[in-house]
């Protein structure tokens, strides 16, 4: 199937994270010239207009979160109809755990021209900078606010290899990690970026127990951190008895923590789970 030729087109326009003179000339063209500008803030995109110099000729939107769904309908149509449709969320690139997927995706289902102004982001900008190994990473979005959920997760992390790149608030920042030296442990290297590309940008590097002792006193800003891959090793069945454990006491059900924990390990399933009942007795 091939894109209506009277169809419009979804431009993803990358923002700055901070300082306004990271703003490509594109972008500043694309405010000016859109049809519809559809904003995670309008008034944020208002004052980034303003600092451009530039007056979006175009409708503006809001397209945050809680209205993202209900807004697609008229979105699509407008493409449909030949619009060019330029969606900005607060800071860096859209989709990336800011609104924008749903977006896309319906218009890859209905064949709509989409394409991309690149630009700032809060994820490539911290793993540059963090001094950690960048050829393999991988982007877990923000880290869960339950302490249940976040136990759980850090879990699955044990014995990943690639960098680990994830947001987190300020407010939580101490209390991740913290959670962090313990799944993880306290020689686990780490950096934590704040205020990226701001007045106040501040990069803090080293072992996870001295950046829990560093956050503990409170931080402030947009937070970004950077987590060390695991270190290949050799793991037996023995040494995931006690993982597979706690999580099961967290309420998870044994057979399939100890499915997932071998299987990421590269050990039986079966001896892991005999294992752990062994344990019990």
């Amino acid at each position: 199937m091939s894109s209506s030729p009277t169809a419009g087109r979804l431009v993803l326009a990358a923002t700055p994270l901070g300082d306004v003179r990271d703003a490509s000339p594109r972008l500043a063209e694309a405010l000016t010239d859109a049809d519809v500008i559809a904003a995670e803030d309008t008034r944020r995109l208002r004052a980034l207009a303003a600092a451009l110099g530039v007056t979006p000729r175009g409708r503006v939107v809001s397209f945050y979160e809680d209205v993202e769904t209900s807004r697609l309908p008229k979105l699509v149509e407008s493409l449909r109809s030949g619009e060019t449709v330029v969606l900005v969320t607060d800071a860096g690139m859209p989709s990336v755990s800011d609104p924008g997927f749903r977006l896309v995706a319906a218009c890859v289902s209905e064949d709509l021209p989409v394409t991309c102004l690149p630009g700032p982001s809060a994820v490539t900008t911290a793993l540059a900078l963090s001094g950690l190994p960048c050829d393999r990473f991988c982007f877990e979005g923000f880290a869960p606010r339950k302490p249940g959920e976040r136990a759980k997760w850090l879990s699955a992390l044990v014995a990943e290899q690639r960098t680990v790149v994830f947001f987190e608030s300020p407010h939580r920042l101490a209390s991740t990690l913290a959670d962090a030296v313990s799944v993880l442990g306290a020689d686990r290297q780490a950096a934590v970026c704040r205020e990226l590309t701001k007045t106040y940008e501040e990069i803090k590097r080293g072992s996870l127990s001295s950046l829990a002792s560093w956050a503990a006193d409170g931080v402030r800003g947009e937070i970004t951190v950077v987590l060390a891959g695991a270190e290949p090793r050799s793991v037996s069945v023995a040494d995931l008895v006690g993982e597979v454990s706690a999580r099961v006491a967290g309420g998870e059900r044994l057979k399939a923590v100890a499915a997932e924990v071998a299987e990421a390990a590269g050990v039986s399933k079966k001896e892991l789970y005999d294992a752990v009942l062994a344990a019990r007795k």
